[in-house]
């Protein structure tokens, strides 16, 4: 039977048999909601059942073999006094549970929530905590104080820069913003009542971002080329040098951003019709561009010494390119020119505005979004109206690489007001 009857002692416990599925029990006949569990597998314990609050709980007391009958009623006595003065020892062990969830646990459970965010995003994540906070990952999120934070925020800031700071502090707060809407005290309450990230706002203490007006001049881009292309390996079209530099030719020639390019795979590129599709992009629409000159010779090329299901495999040879900075460095060094690689994307845009290409056009090619503009939304570029002015930009680029681009057309300079360079 799964429910028997009786007072529990250590001969009526020995007495029970499991059932073949399930659980039995036997409930005693003394103290109401004191019971003895016994499992298909034949373990038993004590449990307590009594209602709190309006809802059914079912508290473990402890293994029989850990606890004598007597031991264990005295221990159900005392939390039936404790559930009278109103207390409620199921919440109250949760609430401990849960007070002593690390950031590291949180990190974890949000990866696996957010697993929409793309891998560059879950990266900065995994980076941030293991550079900036690692002695916080094994620490309680509910033992982080605003006091910490100020303290930690100004030591990143000197040692790696307001950015940087900026950038492990917002990640600090994604990640305690997910505990507090995700995790409870066991009353049903948040788990914190306030994110001590917040500190920094009330205190104005976040550094300004200062928006990146910088792109490769005209004189630059020859050197620039030189150096990019020797990083390849004459012996060795598989070797990483050549994929970096087809990864920043590509930037370059197409605008793409950064993480774009690293999702790219064989599948989304389409050769004969001389086509890629983005389907993970920054504004989450997806789009399909043309691919023209150097950039349809670059995925050419590398489609023969195809190696992995992305265009830019990283060095296990298996998952896509991660953080190239070694390689873009050391271009740095060669040609003394500083650039990043988003400063590709602001290039291109930049030489697509001094050929006098339509807004709307370049927009289209860096999949800008362009809903709010009224007039653009009665005009439809199709692949094949953007194949020319795609084609304009790689034509310059090459006579830029050779250096015959300097008598055609000079760089317009950069308006500050512009935001076509994100």
């Amino acid at each position: 039977m799964p429910n028997q009857w009786g007072k529990i002692s250590k001969s009526t416990i020995q007495n029970l048999v499991p059932l073949e599925r399930g659980q039995a029990f036997l409930h005693d006949t003394e103290l109401k909601g004191f019971s003895v569990r016994i499992t298909a597998s034949g373990a038993m314990s004590y449990v307590l059942e009594k209602r709190i609050n309006g809802r059914s709980r079912r508290m473990t007391l402890g293994r029989y073999s850990e606890l004598t009958p007597i031991q264990a009623r005295k221990k159900a006595q005392a939390l039936l006094g404790q559930i009278a003065m109103g207390n409620d020892p199921v919440a109250e062990r949760r609430r401990r549970q849960r007070s002593l969830i690390t950031l590291e646990a949180v990190y974890r459970d949000f990866c696996k929530v957010r697993s929409h965010l793309s891998d560059k995003t879950l990266y900065d994540y995994q980076r941030v905590l293991k550079v900036a906070l690692p002695d916080w990952l094994k620490k309680p999120i509910t033992l982080i104080t605003p006091g910490m934070v100020q303290d930690r925020f100004r030591k990143i800031s000197e040692q790696r820069g307001p950015d940087y700071a900026n950038l492990t502090m917002r990640s600090l707060r994604s990640l305690i913003n997910f505990a507090i809407a995700n995790y409870d005290d066991g009353t049903d309450d948040p788990l914190m009542l306030r994110n001590p990230v917040s500190v920094l706002t009330r205190t104005r203490a976040w550094h300004k971002a200062q928006r990146r007006q910088t792109v490769l001049k005209l004189h630059e881009l020859k050197p620039w080329y030189e150096e990019v292309e020797a990083l390849r390996d004459p012996h060795d079209p598989l070797s990483f040098g050549d994929t970096m530099a087809d990864f920043q030719l590509l930037l370059l020639a197409t605008g793409l951003r950064r993480g774009e390019a690293q999702r790219l795979k064989w599948s989304d590129i389409d050769l004969a019709d001389r086509t890629m599709e983005l389907r993970k992009t920054k504004n989450g629409l997806s789009v399909t561009l043309p691919l023209a000159g150097l950039a349809y010779e670059i995925l050419a090329r590398r489609h023969e010494i195809v190696t992995s299901q992305y265009v830019f495999p990283g060095r296990d040879g298996r998952g896509p390119l991660v953080e190239p900075k070694k390689q873009v460095q050391r271009v740095i060094d060669q040609c003394g020119i500083a650039y990043t690689l988003h400063d590709l994307r602001g290039t291109f845009i930049t030489i697509a505005e001094s050929l006098d290409i339509p807004p709307y056009a370049i927009k289209r090619l860096v999949n800008h979004k362009i809903s709010n503009d009224v007039t653009a939304g009665y005009i439809v570029s199709d692949i094949e109206r953007l194949r020319r002015p795609a084609q304009q930009v790689s034509d310059f680029l090459m006579r830029a690489f050779d250096g015959s681009a300097r008598d055609v057309l000079p760089f317009p300079p950069i308006r500050a007001s512009s935001n076509s360079h994100r």
